[in-house]
């Protein structure tokens, strides 16, 4: 299937690795001019290197904190001033700490806000003037299967992720009569650096090994196996694209079974 994405201009934060990353990779293959972003030049340098590589796409790189304020305007209009316009936008932040919720103060979940529900407001409204005027214009969120199913040890996840769902939904409303899609993708427990970081934890406080919990967590999914980081990319770059022209306040869980509720 063409998905119409050649030519295409994508913006994807939170992209040197993980989900952004491979988002980014398979928007690329797809034949889009990509923008990727996240806080570390030097990790961002290093995947644009590699997607190079691996896709021969047209990629740069625009450094910043999506917990700053500035920097979703700064992203916006850097990849305008790049690329001539936007037509795809990928806002993706990293995860909040783990831990129970008597481990957290006032600080620690205004931080958590800023980085897991206010920097896609941000971003969005940054982008909707450039989305206007594209032709395909679409929006994903990434968020999490804990919005639907909490995970143990991830209360600010848990509790924050929902808002940018009702945000997604809101949008997808708000914003059809103007053409813009607005999307989002739940991922489950696909193997990324995040999630190693998140058994880890599970190992030390259940006394236990990595590949243990690891082994544990795929018992789960009736696949018997956590998801690779393309599998969740390919549902992305789909619902971004105007191939899935009529989709649209989507909340699409990527989780290999592991969410157990019949809706």
């Amino acid at each position: 299937m063409d998905l119409g994405l050649k030519g295409k201009i994508a913006l994807v934060t939170g992209a040197s690795r993980g989900l952004g990353y491979a988002t980014a990779k398979q928007l690329l293959l797809e034949g889009a001019k990509v923008v990727i972003n996240s806080r570390s030049p030097e990790k961002l340098d290093q995947a644009a290197v590699t997607l190079i590589a691996e896709t021969g796409g047209d990629v740069i790189t625009l450094a910043g904190d999506m917990a700053d304020p500035g920097v979703p305007d700064f992203l916006i209009e850097q990849t305008v001033q790049h690329f001539g316009g936007l037509d795809l936008l990928v806002t993706n932040a990293g995860g909040p700490p783990a831990g129970s919720f008597e481990n957290f103060d006032d600080a620690a979940w205004e931080k958590a806000f800023d980085l897991v529900f206010l920097c896609h407001i941000r971003l969005i409204r940054a982008a909707l003037p450039s989305l206007r005027k594209s032709d395909a214009a679409s929006v994903l969120t990434i968020t999490t299967l804990a919005a639907k199913q909490p995970i143990s040890n991830l209360v600010l996840s848990n509790s924050l992720r929902l808002g940018t769902v009702g945000l997604t939904k809101s949008l997808a409303l708000e914003y059809g009569a103007d053409g813009i899609r607005f999307n989002s993708i739940l991922p489950g427990w696909i193997a990324t650096e995040r999630v190693t970081d998140l058994l880890r934890i599970r190992a030390h406080n259940n006394n236990s090994t990595v590949e243990e919990e690891y082994r544990k967590q795929a018992a789960e999914s009736p696949l018997g196996r956590l998801g690779k980081p393309e599998e969740f990319a390919r549902a992305a770059v789909f619902l971004l694209s105007p191939a899935a022209s009529y989709l649209t306040g989507v909340m699409l869980p990527v989780e290999g079974g592991m969410y157990k509720a019949t809706i």
